[in-house]
């Protein structure tokens, strides 16, 4: 029995599987917040863009 706790205390196994579920979740994180602010900004910019150019076929 002491060689079983032993044996699983040494064992690491499960802890890199671990880092790399936190590193990956992490990271498609990072890519959604990204995301989410290019996409408003764009469409802020688009919205911005589109009215000048229809402020100047008014005339």
């Amino acid at each position: 029995m002491m060689n079983l706790i032993k044996n699983f205390r040494k064992d690491e196994a499960g802890a890199v599987t671990v880092d790399w579920v936190v590193l990956t979740a992490a990271v498609v994180g990072l890519a959604i917040a990204a995301y989410s602010t290019i996409e408003t900004n764009a469409s802020t910019l688009i919205t911005a863009a589109g009215g000048a150019v229809a402020a100047e076929n008014d005339f």
